[in-house]
């Protein structure tokens, strides 16, 4: 996956969302993220890109950058909304993956933002589906090689700071195999220890639980949301991992 890339993925997530999210309503529940309406997911995404923004004009080695304050009305929120995504995606691509930014882990450079953004953005779009729809959302299939890569985001990066949050209290092999993009992921579990991923070699059988489908099925199942992911070995080391 290409920088221009994730900044096109992010352009169709978010221009999804915004319909969805108009078409839903404000006040309708996101049965997908608990205790939130439309509403807070909006308020949830345009916070993230506004804080995205503003880490983008912050020194790398400078202080975590403060979020801003969102408007409470619906219209105002979405207009500002509008703004700071457009803002973001623009600067994103003006500074190319390579341009120095604050990060909260991992490489300090623009790259990690777009790459972040964009998968911020794909997750959530599940989510205002599954509030507009309910448990008959139309088909949604991510292209293979950005849920792939969406997997390998979650398992080295995300888990990794999740986990300093909430330690890991399990031991084991979860091994992670999407055939449709030819990759093979490898959880390794140590209490206290953050989560080790790696690239298998291949399906194998000398782990604890295996996680296997599509490329996009696992996505969804590493950010614990509706999934056609088939599950064998011990499940709970599946539901041990923390999630956001």
């Amino acid at each position: 996956m290409e920088h221009q890339d994730f900044l096109d993925q992010a352009r169709d997530q978010y221009h999804a969302i915004r319909a969805a999210a108009v078409a839903a309503g404000p006040d309708v529940p996101v049965p997908t993220c608990p205790g939130w309406d439309v509403r807070a997911l909006v308020h949830h995404l345009a916070g993230v890109n506004s804080w995205a923004l503003a880490a983008l004009t912050t020194p790398a080695d400078g202080g975590r950058p403060r979020a801003e304050h969102r408007p409470d009305g619906w219209e105002e929120l979405l207009a500002w909304w509008d703004e700071r995504f457009t803002a973001m995606n623009r600067l994103l691509a003006d500074v190319g993956p390579d341009a120095p930014a604050w990060t909260f882990t991992g490489p300090s450079t623009a790259g990690f933002w777009s790459r972040r953004q964009a998968h911020e953005l794909a997750i959530h779009r599940l989510d205002v589906e599954h509030a507009l729809h309910g448990p008959e959302v139309p088909p949604l299939l991510f292209d293979t090689q950005f849920a792939a890569d969406g997997v390998t985001e979650f398992l080295t990066v995300l888990l990794v700071r999740l986990a300093r949050e909430r330690p890991v209290t399990r031991e084991g092999r979860l091994l992670w195999h999407a055939a449709d993009a030819g990759r093979t992921w490898e959880v390794r579990l140590v209490p206290g220890q953050p989560p080790a991923t790696v690239a298998a070699a291949g399906s194998g059988t000398d782990h604890d639980a295996t996680v296997a489908g599509t490329a996009d099925a696992l996505y969804r199942a590493a950010w614990d949301r509706p999934s056609g992911a088939i599950v064998s070995g011990d499940r709970s080391l599946l539901d041990a991992l923390p999630r956001p």
